[in-house]
């Protein structure tokens, strides 16, 4: 039976009793333990403001894409194993606040409109992951659909008109809506960037490297002169190499492609490298700086969706990781225009929509606009399998189709222009 409580009745123990005195260890312990919750909660707290911050910065102006297909919105965890997805990357020509400092006399020039100058389809399959990029040559010969413009109105269909000019068109959504159809390929994405998101993004990630061979490329139009060797390339210099056209190759825009095709290989190696993954600083800073640069369709206009499908590349090989030219031949009206080499064109859209990992048996370079200094390591045969395994399946392209994976290095083959 419990005693009633009387004031008076007072153990002695409480009072006079020795206890024993914390140990530094316990104490440090529960200093440790207290100073952990609050860097938790800290952090807690941080992270949801970066990612409404983030949701914030890529909120303005996401564009609608006329006929795409329904994106779900995403779940907590890694985008779905079991499927494939698509993201139209469009660079425009637009000058900004930064890009206007070096290109003020090209900047001034806008009486004809807008252009889409670099066009790039990134498909990547269903796992096990392999993504290729699709590069569309600015003077390519389209049929393009009817677009709806984003004022309501109409751009009618036309059966041949330059890939370059759909941006002005009817935006971003045509460009999105002509690559569908020339491709058979759904594209559930799409992002928009400048000149001086292009300056920005190398920035954040402490430039590129870039190699350069040849007598080195000088171009005054594009405002760049690179002797031979290797040069970390930034700011205006980034945007520079990926400009010009007179410093490399026989000057044509095909040749710029594969110059473009080594800056990008080399962007894409050390934003997936340990140096870039395994720095929480220069991933946010990288994330950041994106979500400020690009304009996103409605489908990407989400921080999650955005995190999910930059994870989903994070472990795909080097080898499987290509960026190709789209096949095409002169156009026989003019000689400036180039039209899609249809049947090499096929092989690609199949072996895209069939998910396979793909081999290039083309060149490099197309208008001698690199030149190779690494092949790809070659992967032996599959000689045996265990009943649990499957031997890896590769579609090799034609040779009318160029380009390169992560894992071939090629430099520059630089010409001097005036």
């Amino acid at each position: 039976m419990r005693r009633p409580h009387d004031s008076t009745d007072r153990s002695t123990v409480a009072r006079h009793a020795h206890l024993p005195s914390p140990s530094r260890l316990s104490v440090g312990l529960k200093l440790t333990g207290i100073a952990l919750s609050v860097v938790l909660v800290s952090a807690i707290a941080v992270a949801g403001y970066l990612v409404a911050d983030f949701a914030n910065r890529i909120g303005d102006g996401a564009v609608v894409l006329e006929g795409a297909p329904t994106v779900a919105p995403p779940a907590l965890g890694p985008y779905p194993a079991d499927k494939s997805f698509d993201i139209l990357v469009v660079g425009t020509d637009e000058c900004g606040e930064i890009s206007k400092q070096y290109l003020a006399e090209r900047c001034e020039k806008v009486d004809d409109g807008i252009r889409n100058d670099v066009n790039l389809l990134v498909h990547v399959s269903a796992e096990p992951r392999n993504v290729t990029v699709v590069s569309f040559p600015r003077d390519l010969m389209v049929k393009v659909p009817s677009c709806t413009r984003e004022d309501g109105s109409t751009a009618p269909s036309s059966p041949k008109v330059a890939f370059n000019s759909l941006f002005d068109r009817a935006g971003v959504s045509c460009i999105v809506k002509t690559v569908s159809e020339l491709s058979g390929i759904p594209i559930g994405f799409a992002a928009k960037i400048s000149f001086d998101g292009v300056i920005e993004i190398t920035d954040a990630i402490g430039g590129v490297e870039v190699c350069v061979a040849g007598k080195g490329i000088r171009d005054s139009q594009a405002g760049i002169n690179l002797p031979p060797g290797t040069h970390t390339v930034s700011g205006p210099d980034a945007l520079a190499f990926i400009r010009t056209r007179h410093g490399v190759g026989d000057e044509s825009d095909l040749a710029r492609i594969s110059n473009q095709q080594q800056y990008m290989s080399r962007l894409a190696k050390k934003i997936l490298s340990a140096e870039t993954l395994t720095d929480p600083a220069k991933v946010l800073r990288l994330a950041t700086t994106v979500a400020d640069n690009i304009v996103p369709s409605e489908s990407l206009n989400n921080a999650l969706t955005l995190t999910q499908l930059g994870l989903a590349l994070k472990d795909v090989p080097f080898s499987d990781f290509v960026f190709v030219q789209f096949p095409n031949g002169a156009d026989p009206t003019d000689s400036n225009r180039v039209v899609p080499d249809e049947a090499a064109a096929e092989q690609l859209w199949q072996a895209l929509i069939a998910g396979q990992p793909i081999a290039l048996s083309g060149d490099v370079a197309t208008n001698s606009g690199v030149e190779l200094v690494t092949p790809a390591p070659t992967t032996p045969p599959v000689e045996t399998a265990t009943p649990t395994e499957t031997p890896e399946v590769r579609t090799t392209l034609p040779p009318e189709i160029s380009g390169q994976s992560v894992d071939q290095e090629t430099c520059s083959n630089g010409r001097q222009s005036k």
